[in-house]
């Protein structure tokens, strides 16, 4: 925090108002990547919506294993709220931890490069899926999902920008402001910042 607000201005504004970072390391990557792939092209609200069924339909104190979500029909998943495309992803990423071509133990030991390289191979998971497991399960401080959405309006409204920035501009943007190496971090700052009057 002490880092980013030194180096930026206007994302300096935003700690001071949001507060602590809290992102976190979250143990159960499984359900991570899930809630990642859920909460593809929705809002927050409607992916969290869509996440609560999924888990009240399991009715599990713990996530379900890749197992169960194989046993339960497309039309039933389809019911929760999930599209084909996302029931696709999730049970093709279920097979392929049943069968040993994905672990998501070694995650932890992995490089963000080679992370990426196994979890694109997933039907329907693409970088910015993983970009999300990266930063929200495992905790990768120089993470930035340059394609996001809610990244790109969070930069046009923080610095005044005329038009939605693509790709290439939020990249420069955070290399102007010095955000590496800690891009997720002020990832999170950029989100909170559409949550809030500045």
């Amino acid at each position: 925090m002490a880092y980013l607000k030194n180096n930026d201005r206007n994302l300096a504004k935003v700690i001071e108002v949001v507060g602590e970072c809290t992102l976190r390391p979250q143990k159960n990557h499984f359900e991570s990547i899930i809630d990642a792939i859920i909460s593809q092209q929705l809002s927050m609200r409607s992916a969290q919506s869509i996440f609560n069924r999924f888990l009240s339909y399991f009715n599990y104190k713990s996530f379900p294993e890749p197992v169960d979500i194989l046993q339960t029909s497309d039309d039933t998943l389809k019911s929760i709220g999930l599209s084909r495309n996302k029931i696709v992803s999730i049970k093709d990423l279920s097979f392929k931890m049943l069968k040993g071509e994905i672990d998501l133990e070694v995650m932890d030991s992995l490089s963000d490069d080679e992370i990426i390289k196994i979890l694109t191979r997933v039907k329907g998971i693409g970088v910015w899926t993983v970009h999300m497991f990266l930063i929200f399960s495992l905790f990768r401080l120089n993470v930035l999902p340059s394609e996001d959405l809610g990244i790109r309006k969070g930069i046009k409204k923080l610095y005044g920008l005329k038009k939605l920035p693509d790709s290439k501009k939020v990249i420069q943007v955070s290399k102007q402001n010095k955000w590496e190496p800690f891009n997720s971090v002020a990832s999170w700052y950029i989100w909170r910042s559409l949550e809030i009057n500045i």
